[in-house]
């Protein structure tokens, strides 16, 4: 499966910079994407920080990884925590 991955740098509650990719099948919207990565930014406990396409950019295009098919399939999506992100606050998260 092709998918496309956005480069997201968000400013956690506490001043912070997290740095997370948005993963997720080719042709999916821009909205779609936006909407994903707030859904994880709640499910991480930074509700209501700013998401827009300064913090959001289309990066590439890759063949995802088997992990990443089954998530996409599962839940739409993809999130990649790269550096500085909370840590999960449920099983739920695990990709």
């Amino acid at each position: 499966m092709q998918c496309e991955v956005y480069d997201t740098y968000v400013t956690k509650q506490d001043g912070t910079v997290m740095h997370f990719d948005v993963i997720v099948p080719v042709g999916s919207t821009y909205d779609q994407v936006l909407a994903f990565g707030q859904s994880y930014l709640t499910r991480v406990g930074q509700a209501g920080q700013p998401l827009t396409a300064q913090e959001c950019k289309f990066c590439h295009i890759e063949i995802a990884s088997p992990e990443v098919e089954a998530a996409i399939q599962r839940r739409g999506y993809y999130i990649l925590a790269l550096a500085g992100c909370p840590i999960p606050i449920s099983d739920e998260l695990k990709q």
